[in-house]
């Protein structure tokens, strides 16, 4: 019934498509459409392949190609082909192909080689995977300069590289450019890191936090500064300019989405080193639920929203996803009647409903400027991007005791920390005291993978339960690392909050200039939960590990949730040895 209601299925649709890349004949096709046995990916078929024509199947999980053989072929050939040459066994080379029925690309590695060739089938997916693992980014476009020798960088210090002049090689740059880009943002990188050294051009994504390093050719370093060149090209930067930092901005679209990138280059000792920050200008915003708070935390979120004025501060360090916990508490209160105006650098969300200021230092709009100004438009809800100042700080404080809204993001290690770090600046105590309503301490964790975690019922995990408090026929989960992950055993990234109510014991702390110590006392006895605490509740809950939440934690935090002396390294082990 569902293949007369629907002739086109899924399952039709990946054979044509198998079809059309030669891995499938239109026979076999034919025959699979007929019987449609229990199969649902493409791997499921290429093992059918395999089993039907005597070849070997593999996942390529296991298999590590030997590099030197790898460097007999030429790389253009194979990533175009999608074939891996694997191993050398008696005489014969071994080469991991997902199109059984299309030989003219192992036809013609033979031609160039004189060697005998076994195909071996594996997944398309797996193939690209392990190329890219083993021949680095870009390698064809590399090995097309390579092979060419048509970009020759004499002089490093020149002052008149110009890839507009560049012809055939310009291409092949750009080329090499965007397939790094894309390849970051495939992998969800927050960063991109283009580091020179003495031999080699280093390439780092941050992916979840975490830098990673990415494999590319090994003759890269050649390429180095004209590479450079062209992101400087993008970013609408100097390229003659080699000795003074530069910042630049870049907007690409991928698949429909707009990615927003900062870049920033500086001068090293061994040439100049980019960083790229990419934005996604389109990214869905969640719901205040899928913050996952804890139930304290989400109920004084929503209530704070409703207050007509006053100021709400999220802090933390950066990256740590304060203008994403901002938007979304926007989001919840945007409707027709509120007006609300934010000024930030860069606009990193684009709401309908909501006034949007970029922030331009060249022009003079800074966020103390935008913000006067923004008074002056009859707003109900203010947000400004960073208080990075006492200017902007006394302004945003002014603009909430004249009856406004004002949410803003500040660096501090925790909660009761920006109070006094509002004092630091300038702000006076009076203004401090009336004025800030609550502040909230973010940070991230990752997320372990669901694909590989695996329970730890080691006797430090079970020690650690009862030291945390987590029930003892409760799982707590460790990370392992699979293909789905880039074996780091986590993917993606959950926030862990503190959320500080200024309620009227520590108003008159605040009046009194009390440190930071007497602020969280006050604030722990009116029922605040450190961040440590917090990420206790995500280890119970199987959604990140002891380690993740320790590395983004103080010594401080720990001992007060542990309620043991500050352990002098923040291990597991630590900690039960603590008590």
């Amino acid at each position: 019934m569902n293949e007369t209601a629907n002739p086109v299925s899924p399952w039709k649709e990946m054979l044509e498509r198998m079809v059309a890349a030669r891995q499938l004949s239109a026979i076999d096709a034919a025959v699979l459409a007929k019987t449609r046995p229990a199969m649902e990916r493409e791997e499921d078929v290429l093992r059918w392949l395999a089993n039907e024509y005597g070849v070997d199947y593999t996942t390529l999980d296991d298999v590590e190609p030997d590099r030197q053989l790898l460097s007999l072929f030429p790389a253009r050939l194979l990533l175009k082909e999608e074939l891996l040459p694997l191993k050398r066994l008696n005489g014969t080379v071994e080469v991991a192909t997902s199109r059984l029925f299309a030989t003219q690309g192992l036809d013609a590695l033979k031609t160039l080689t004189g060697l005998n060739l076994k195909p071996i089938l594996a997944s398309s997916e797996a193939i690209q995977r392990e190329i890219k693992k083993r021949l680095g980014v870009g390698a064809d476009t590399i090995g097309t300069l390579e092979e060419e020798k048509a970009l020759e960088v004499v002089d490093e210090n020149a002052e008149d590289t110009d890839l507009d002049n560049a012809g055939e090689d310009e291409a092949s740059i750009i080329r090499f450019v965007n397939q790094v880009l894309k390849d970051a943002i495939e992998l969800r990188a927050s960063d991109i890191h283009l580091e020179p050294f003495e031999d080699e051009f280093r390439i780092r994504y941050r992916i979840d936090g975490v830098l990673q390093d990415i494999p590319v050719p090994a003759q890269l370093k050649r390429f180095q500064p004209a590479i450079v060149s062209r992101v400087k090209i993008l970013s609408h930067l100097n390229i003659a300019e080699k000795r003074l930092p530069q910042d630049g901005r870049i907007k690409v679209r991928i698949d429909d989405a707009e990615v927003d990138i900062r870049v920033s280059i500086i001068p090293m000792l061994h040439g100049e080193a980019v960083v790229m920050r990419l934005l996604r200008q389109n990214a869905t915003l969640r719901g205040m639920e899928q913050l996952d708070m804890d139930k304290r935390e989400l109920e004084c979120f929503r209530r704070v929203l409703q207050l007509p004025h006053g100021i709400i501060l999220v802090t933390g360090p950066t990256g740590s996803g304060k203008t994403s916990t901002l938007y979304t508490a926007l989001n919840e209160i945007n409707d027709s009647d509120r007006k609300i105006i934010t000024i930030e650098d860069p606009v990193e969300y684009q709401l309908k409903g909501i006034n949007q200021i970029q922030v331009n230092e060249k022009s003079g709009l800074t966020f103390a400027r935008g913000l006067r100004s923004i008074l002056r438009h009859d707003p109900d809800v203010i947000l400004v991007g960073e208080i990075r100042d006492q200017e902007t700080a006394e302004i945003a404080v002014q603009a909430s005791l004249t009856g406004h809204l004002v949410f803003s993001t500040l660096h501090t290690n925790d909660a009761p920390g920006a109070v006094t770090r509002l004092a630091d600046m300038g702000v006076e105590p009076y203004l401090v005291s009336s004025s800030l309503e609550a502040v909230l301490a973010q940070r991230l964790v990752r997320v372990l993978c669901p694909h590989c975690k695996q329970a730890d019922n080691s006797p430090t995990a079970q020690a650690l339960k009862e030291k945390l408090g987590i029930a003892a026929n409760a799982t707590i989960y460790r990370s392992t690392g699979c293909r789905e992950c880039r074996n780091t055993g986590f993917f993606g990234r959950h926030a862990i909050f503190e959320w500080m109510d200024t309620d009227s014991e520590i108003r008159q702390l605040v009046l009194k200039n009390a440190s930071s110590d007497q602020i969280r006392d006050a604030a722990r006895r009116a029922g605040m939960k450190t961040l440590a605490e917090d990420g206790w509740r995500l280890v119970r809950l199987g959604i990140t590990t002891v380690e993740e939440v320790l590395s983004v934690t103080t010594a401080k935090e720990v001992a007060q949730t542990t309620k043991g002396k500050v352990p002098e390294a923040q291990s597991p082990a630590s900690i039960v040895a603590a008590g």
